[in-house]
């Protein structure tokens, strides 16, 4: 069934917000809070989407504008049901600033040391402890936010996700306990392999936000490790270190370009190489460029995704260099669609209007992959070239609620604008 048929069969007597939200449905709820449906209803689909258990759910509600302060404490539920539940988007749905205030310490305190239980003691053994069972254990990957995936296990009747880490890594943050970098990396080399589970990103963002030099100088430490895992681990840190750090001093930008300059050319494992070049792209600076550009020839199509990405932080002088140019123009039209749209956008967003680039977009307008069209449309609206017109006319409307579609064919009506001079 389609999205919009689904739109359009919302229970009698009932707002369809509040139906895709008992449906479960994230992407309904996505689409309806971006066409502002049913927008006196947001409070009350918030309430239901905690009582649900659906954390990703409300927490779109509260970036769509829902306010938690508007629940009474029943409509809720208890923050130690929250951290059974093994859902960090719960948990911090009901810690939201309009009514953290609710929640005193001694609470907090209990939530932290029931997260602690749950993550020393593990999920599986924990699920038998409280059920008895020794059925088999199913174990499910789940999207728990809009960026992050935990384990859903289930043994009988009982459900539980496995992100008390996470949990444990926010409710002690919340209580001012500086928690050592050795914990907090175990926590979330527990999930080694999963970069993208909550545990190990909410950990990497706590340590890059200390910005100190005892952190950065344990993240380095790593880059010698025989682990891999724990190589990646540190250079994540490392690279969110200076990603976050706005300030203007940017202290540690020198040491992480120096760093990952040397590092980039010994690493052997392929997810910490990516992590190494994606942290170089972050650089503006000649170095960088030099750094990245003999690997975008590389066998592995990750390596060339973080190649043509980060040739886009280095595109702010008025033309790319030669070499730069050469390596967007190789991999606009790489077998990967990813590299593809990607170094698409970098040539459409850079401020080099070369004609050369225009044709090289509209040479993928009818590539096999949808957002590789659209990446050329949008790029030749952003280069005053026609050619967007009738190719936007081809592919028709953005998808409903895909905001990168909107934003791609946007750009073309932004140009018959200022084209007709309206």
């Amino acid at each position: 069934m389609d999205v919009g048929t689904r739109a359009s069969n919302a229970v009698d007597g009932e707002s369809a917000l509040i139906s895709a939200v008992r449906a479960g449905d994230a992407d309904l709820v996505r689409i309806l809070l971006h066409e502002d449906s049913d927008s006196d209803y947001r409070d009350a689909a918030f309430c239901l989407a905690v009582r649900m258990h659906a954390g990703r759910i409300a927490q779109l509600l509260l970036q769509y504008g829902a306010d938690s302060g508007q629940s009474r404490p029943d409509d809720l539920i208890p923050l130690s049901e929250a951290v059974d539940s093994g859902s960090p988007a719960l948990f911090e749905a009901l810690l939201g600033h309009e009514i953290r205030g609710r929640y005193p310490e001694s609470e907090l305190l209990e939530a932290r040391d029931l997260a602690r239980r749950w993550h020393e003691t593990g999920v599986e053994a924990e699920l038998r402890r409280r059920t008895g069972s020794r059925d088999a254990i199913a174990r499910t990957p789940v999207q728990d936010d809009e960026y992050n995936s935990v384990d859903e296990f289930t043994l009988g009747d009982m459900t539980v996700r496995d992100g008390h880490g996470a949990i444990l890594t926010y409710v002690e943050e919340l209580l001012g306990v500086r928690t050592s970098f050795e914990e907090l990396m175990d926590r979330a080399l527990a999930h080694a392999g999963q970069e993208n589970h909550t545990t190990w990103s909410s950990v990497t963002i706590l340590l890059a936000g200390r910005r100190d030099q005892a952190t950065w100088t344990a993240a380095a430490a790593l880059r010698t490790n025989p682990h891999p895992s724990r190589r990646l681990f540190g250079a994540e840190v490392l690279r969110l270190t200076h990603l976050f750090d706005d300030s203007d001093e940017d202290a540690f930008a020198g040491p992480a370009l120096d760093m990952f300059t040397d590092w980039s050319a010994e690493e052997t494992d392929l997810s910490v190489l990516t992590e190494v070049l994606v942290a170089l792209g972050e650089h503006i600076d000649p170095r960088a460029e030099a750094t990245l550009l003999p690997h975008a020839g590389h066998p592995d199509a990750r390596v060339r995704r973080a190649v043509a990405q980060g040739l886009s932080a280095l595109s702010s002088p008025p033309a790319f260099s030669g070499d730069a140019r050469t390596a967007l123009l190789g991999l606009i039209a790489d077998p990967d669609a990813v590299v593809r749209k990607t170094a698409c956008r970098v040539i459409a967003e850079g401020r080099d209007h070369d004609p050369v680039f225009a044709d090289a977009m509209a040479a993928v307008l009818d590539d096999t992959d949808r957002l590789v069209q659209l990446a050329a449309v949008y790029g030749l609206a952003l280069h005053d070239d026609a050619r967007c017109v009738e190719a936007a006319r081809l592919l028709g409307p953005p998808q409903r609620g895909s905001l990168e579609e909107e934003s791609y064919l946007g750009e073309v009506w932004r140009y018959e604008w200022r084209r007709d001079g309206r």
